[in-house]
């Protein structure tokens, strides 16, 4: 049995349009901590475009300068942001999710943040390298299931490989296997080599491949949004169970709701295969946004480096 993940770093195109996307939610937030947001960033060899939904009371947000202050400057930006529609806001605005959907939240004891071991050790080679080169790039670890490293993949542009094969190595060792910019050394990235899109990198911002995920993206969305508010939820509830049942190994959890209904229409939280109905929390989109603190403008830190195991409030 062997295990991947893979990380991308804040300059990958498909991050930089979840941080530009972020970043904008968070503008709203700071102004009006009620705004209603669905922001979506698409950038592509010289252009960038944020587009979506808002309903704010927030004023004069700089969409532009947000975006070439993450993205830089001289690119042609095209901002397309309409009111939100008022089919969906009617049952928002009693209390209701904003969508239906299903979002897992997923606990693990054999690293210290809960997290699939293959995971962390990508995002942490990501992290390492992108210290030294903060340009775009990618990482991937296999582990097997004795939790060998058999593994490593690491694609960085502007590293020179002899370079980048001495800094991997020196921060994961004894991998059987080591594929240092495998296709050769690069210098053209980001929006230049590649287009990039909100919500792309949606397994890399939960738990790795081999843990389902619901399917909706978090990026650009505010916490009515329970893509976005339940899934941090399941992550808040699979780390309690982990810490109650102390002999647990895993926990996966399961929520599940209805556009304009209030309530989860499953929770189950799954211990070291045994399943288990969730009791004790309000569920409900406002109930999680007031026990997370969700309306804050905390979402540009969580667009870079997975949204799980790095510390917020759903930990």
């Amino acid at each position: 049995m062997l295990r991947t993940a893979e990380c991308v770093s804040p300059r990958h195109p498909d991050k930089l349009c979840d941080r530009i996307s972020d970043a904008v939610l968070d503008a709203y937030l700071e102004q009006d901590p009620k705004s209603r947001v669905a922001v979506e960033t698409v950038g592509s060899h010289g252009k960038i475009m944020v587009t979506g939904e808002v309903t704010s009371l927030a004023k004069d947000i700089d969409i532009e300068k947000i975006v070439e202050e993450i993205a830089g400057a001289g690119y042609d930006i095209i901002i397309h942001i309409v009111e939100q529609s008022p089919e969906i806001a009617q049952g928002v605005d009693t209390g209701g999710a904003g969508d239906q959907g299903i979002m897992t939240g997923y606990a693990t004891r054999e690293t210290d943040t809960y997290m699939p071991k293959e995971y962390e050790l990508a995002r942490g080679l990501c992290q390492a390298v992108y210290e030294k080169y903060p340009y775009d790039g990618k990482t991937q670890v296999t582990v097997n299931q004795a939790g060998e490293i058999t593994s490593v993949v690491c694609s960085f542009q502007n590293a020179p490989k002899t370079d980048l094969e001495k800094l991997v190595k020196e921060t994961i060792k004894d991998a059987k296997e080591y594929h240092i910019n495998p296709a050769g050394d690069w210098n053209q990235g980001g929006f230049d080599a590649d287009a990039g899109l909100t919500g792309r990198k949606i397994i890399v911002d939960n738990y790795g491949p081999e843990i389902a995920v619901g399917g909706g993206a978090f990026s650009g969305k505010d916490p009515s949004k329970v893509d976005r508010s339940a899934a941090y939820m399941a992550r808040r509830i699979a780390v309690d169970y982990l810490e109650k049942y102390p002999e647990a190994e895993t926990v996966l959890v399961k929520l599940a709701y209805a556009i304009g209904h209030p309530n989860a229409l499953m929770a189950v939280a799954t211990v070291d295969g045994v399943p288990e109905e969730v009791e004790g929390y309000d569920l409900t989109p406002n109930g999680i946004k007031s026990f997370l603190q969700l309306d804050a403008p905390i979402y540009k830190d969580t667009a870079a480096w997975g949204h799980f195991g790095r510390g917020f409030s759903w930990k």
